[in-house]
């Protein structure tokens, strides 16, 4: 999302100039930097946000004077901060944890950035944090002396391996009742969390321990999780462990998903769900828009007609749309959009091939 940048922002931009020239800037000009090999004095005042950006041929020198000007950057006024991926996190993390641990309650919005354990510990605190990316685990805490909160964030990603660490701590948090406060750390994120996505984790495996985390936050509007079914050896290997009742309990939990996204389907065809946890679906997220999921496809058709023919059937209550393709040449397309349209109403059907058929809302 688009943020207008007001007139109290710090500005930091490192671009080199062949092998000579550079610049880092501060202020609220947007103008081209010029191939000057100067760095501005750093604001005093105020400021609400903080933008850095960095090209790959900077000089060393450059880098750490830029990082030594972070560090006197006034931080307790700062909303939001814009950091680039391709910062050189060598020169720049001890610097922005520093410049962190003097942010105050005004951060609403923090980037991926490598941080130090005690940066992450005093975001855990702030009070009004809203959205946060994370991509390496959090610090270890034992189990006397866990985070007493945990901000009321409305969005939450976690890329790569901080997955494997944030989910049990979060777990352990739910567990964690404060004597003094008669609540958990986590009693207002559960509610206020809108969106959880956890994306580009290899091996990672989608089983109930995963979903009964996940279930936690019962206003959830956006659930993406971005598996790999294949492992380093280069095997295929489903990750995919729910099952339909799995699946059920889940919507059951958060009716209020309206993107689902488990990855996309691997050609092992090997999980354990079928095509009636999509009923479930159906009838739970009356406002889901897309889904992405997997089931096994070996005996769909028999599926569709147990589905069809059980007493559940009438409870359907979807008006979504979705994607679907079939891609079996021994299935018939028409007899799978068919069963997908007896689960989701409000579906039509529009022919791509003799082997694709994407169903489509009327």
């Amino acid at each position: 999302m688009g943020r207008t940048w007001s007139t109290n922002y710090a500005s930091i931009h490192l671009v080199a100039h062949g092998s000579q020239c550079c610049k880092a800037y501060f202020g609220p000009s947007r103008s081209p930097i010029s191939p000057t090999p100067t760095c501005s004095s750093p604001p005093q005042s105020p400021i609400s946000a903080l933008r850095l950006r960095c090209s790959e041929e900077v000089p060393h020198d450059i880098l750490s004077t830029a990082a030594s000007k972070i560090s006197k950057l006034p931080a307790p006024t700062i909303q939001f901060l814009d950091i680039s991926r391709e910062i050189p996190w060598a020169h720049f993390t001890d610097p922005l944890s520093a410049f962190v641990l003097r942010c105050g309650p005004p951060l609403t919005d923090f980037p991926t950035i490598p941080l130090s354990d005690a940066a992450i510990n005093h975001l855990i605190q702030l009070p009004h944090l809203r959205t946060w990316a994370l991509r390496g685990p959090p610090p270890e805490y034992s189990t006397s002396h866990l985070p007493l909160v945990f901000p009321p964030l409305t969005e939450l990603t976690l890329l790569r391996g901080a997955t494997y660490g944030w989910f049990p701590l979060l777990k352990h948090l739910e567990c964690c009742v404060s004597t003094t406060r008669s609540a958990t750390p986590l009693d207002i994120a559960k509610e206020s969390l809108r969106s959880l996505s956890a994306e580009h984790f290899p091996d990672a495996i989608i089983d109930p321990s995963f979903s009964f985390t996940v279930q936690m936050f019962r206003n959830l509007a956006l659930l993406n999780v971005g598996p790999y079914c294949c492992f380093p050896n280069g095997k295929d290997q489903c990750t995919f462990k729910l099952h339909d009742d799995d699946v059920t309990q889940l919507v059951t939990v958060l009716p209020r998903l309206k993107h689902i996204a488990f990855g996309r389907p691997c050609p092992e065809n090997s999980c354990s769900t079928t095509v009636a946890c999509l009923l479930s679906i159906s009838v739970h997220c009356v406002e889901l828009r897309s889904l992405g999921i997997h089931f096994n496809t070996t005996n769909i058709i028999d599926d569709f007609r147990n589905i069809s023919e059980g007493p559940r059937f009438q409870e359907l209550r979807s008006h979504v749309w979705m994607p679907f393709r079939s891609h079996s040449p021994s299935t018939s397309p028409k007899t799978v959009a068919d069963g997908m349209i007896k689960i989701f109403p409000s579906l039509g059907v529009s022919s791509r091939d003799s082997r694709s058929h994407e169903l489509e809302e009327m």
